[in-house]
């Protein structure tokens, strides 16, 4: 190591190559490994890893040598596949049920140096590369972009305590062949393409109809195992009226086949431990704690294991803003669902779950320290917020540039700010930009336009925000860090993990 500590004193006196200048060294980096030593530097322009030594490791790492025995090592796809190789704590891995989780995508990756330093000493394990195809499409980033973002991050911050990686909310099967050879550790399934939301609007008599259409076998199946049958649920009481049970056969029976479909082809088959989360909450159609159920209980019946499953909660989750509706109510449905995945052996999984800080105490009250939670978006405004407090003129071409092109991200998302209460730009003192990130509506309107802003270019073909914005980030790495320790730190005390 003390090699190792040299080279770095002379990258900083400038007197090797062209990695000269103010250089930053990320100590938590600092290991050996065989007879190579590694750290993680920051120069002026990029990252990248100072490697000293000889053998294996030094040899399948690409980069340029600096000094006798020294290399450095951007921080490409294939140097992250070199530390998978000889680290075991840079790969993704599952966790299983019985601990908590934490969805931390971080869209601009940026942000998990923070979100490690916010768990690391919290009994929850970070799930840092986690991007739906939507995100992904929307900022022009890859899976293995996420992954590799995720397990530099590990390797800076010397974090060994494991880390997951999420094919979120993915539908089709192509993406998710792509997402589990790419080494994701965690699958969320999106059933919402096969669920017949279209039933929610049926008459008794319709339902009667479509289901009296269905093979004999499955109308023999569901009739007989849940027509006026009651279940004990950990002392919830449920039982099944006739035409309950036939809604649910319309509204879910596809989505139940796929769902054993993808579980049979793809997770009994994978080589190593995968955590399968089942998603029902992209739908207008919310989870009674009687639909969980059926749908958890047919999966049992089936053979399908699940890590975690999402229902859709009554109320909204909404992006980037506290919960809307009826807290009684939700605590009542929570505790429900709760028991229902505790029943199972699951964890309940909350989705669009950041900043809802006045359900977590709920949430936390019922899941007992075990639950999955998806916060990924938050992490862009807390990054916003950032730029509003360092380079206000960016964040005043930003805001203009969100609301004009709010109807194109309304496509993708649903959200319903109100409008009205956004302070007029031109009324609003440099000094007090970051009060936006205050502001439900504002919040909302720069959280749904992330992909727009990050991928704007002008007639010429640059970029009008994104060099500019990571530039700062860059320069503002710890007032970043820092407000991700404290705002991800929030959600973490609130639910109690």
């Amino acid at each position: 190591m003390e090699h190792l500590k040299q080279l770095v004193e002379a990258l900083k006196n400038d007197n090797v190559s062209d990695y000269a200048g103010d250089v930053k060294v990320y100590e938590k980096s600092l290991t050996q490994h065989d007879n190579v030593s590694l750290v993680m530097i920051r120069d002026q322009q990029q990252k990248w890893i100072l490697a000293l030594g000889e053998g294996a490791l030094f040899d399948e790492l690409e980069g340029t040598v600096i000094a006798e025995n020294g290399k450095a090592c951007p921080l490409t796809h294939e140097n992250r596949l070199v530390l998978n190789r000889h680290f075991d704590y840079t790969v993704p891995r599952a966790f299983g049920t019985k601990i908590a989780t934490m969805g931390l995508g971080d869209r601009l990756g940026l942000a998990s140096p923070g979100h490690i330093e916010t768990v690391r000493d919290h009994n929850v394990k970070p799930i840092l590369a986690q991007q739906s195809i939507r995100e992904l499409t929307l900022t022009n980033r890859t899976m293995n972009d996420v992954i590799d973002a995720a397990s530099f991050a590990v390797f800076q911050e010397g974090y060994t305590g494991g880390f997951g990686a999420d094919g979120d909310h993915l539908k089709e099967e192509e993406d998710i062949k792509m997402a589990l050879s790419l080494g994701m550790s965690m699958l969320t399934l999106d059933c919402s393409d096969h669920i017949q939301n279209r039933v929610e609007g049926l008459t008794e008599d319709e339902i009667s109809s479509e289901f009296d259409g269905l093979p004999k076998e499955t109308k023999n199946h569901y009739n007989g195992l849940y027509v006026n049958k009651e279940f004990d649920v950990n002392g919830l009481n449920i039982v099944f009226e006739e035409k309950v049970v036939k809604k649910f056969a319309l509204l879910y029976g596809k989505a139940l086949d796929y769902m054993v479909h993808i579980h049979d082809t793809y997770i009994v088959k994978a080589d190593r431990a995968i955590d399968f989360e089942i998603s029902i909450d992209e739908t207008e159609t919310v989870t009674s704690p009687a639909a969980h159920f059926f749908v958890a209980n047919e999966l049992q019946n089936r053979g399908v294991t699940v890590t975690s499953l999402a229902p859709r909660f009554c109320g909204e989750f909404q992006k980037g803003i506290d919960y809307i509706g009826d807290i009684e109510q939700f605590e009542k449905e929570l505790r429900e669902h709760a028991l229902i995945a505790e029943y199972f052996g699951y964890k309940l999984s909350i989705h669009s779950g950041s900043d809802k800080f006045t359900a977590f105490p709920i949430i936390a009250k019922y899941t007992n320290g075990v639950l999955h939670v998806k916060t990924a978006g938050t992490n862009w405004l807390e990054a916003v917020r950032v730029i509003a407090e360092v380079h206000p003129d960016l964040y005043r071409r930003m805001h203009a540039y969100a609301l004009e092109h709010l109807d194109e991200a309304l496509k993708y998302y649903h959200i319903t700010p109100d409008m009205s209460t956004i302070v007029p730009l031109d009324t609003v003192s440099d000094a007090d930009l970051p009060e936006y990130m205050n502001n439900d509506a504002a919040r909302q309107v720069i959280h749904v336009t992330y992909g727009i802003l990050l991928t704007a270019k002008d007639e010429d073909g640059n970029f009008i925000f994104k060099d500019e914005f990571f530039q700062t980030l860059n320069e503002r790495e710890n007032e970043f860090r820092q407000g991700l320790v404290k705002h991800i730190g929030k959600h973490v005390e609130l639910l109690e993990l």
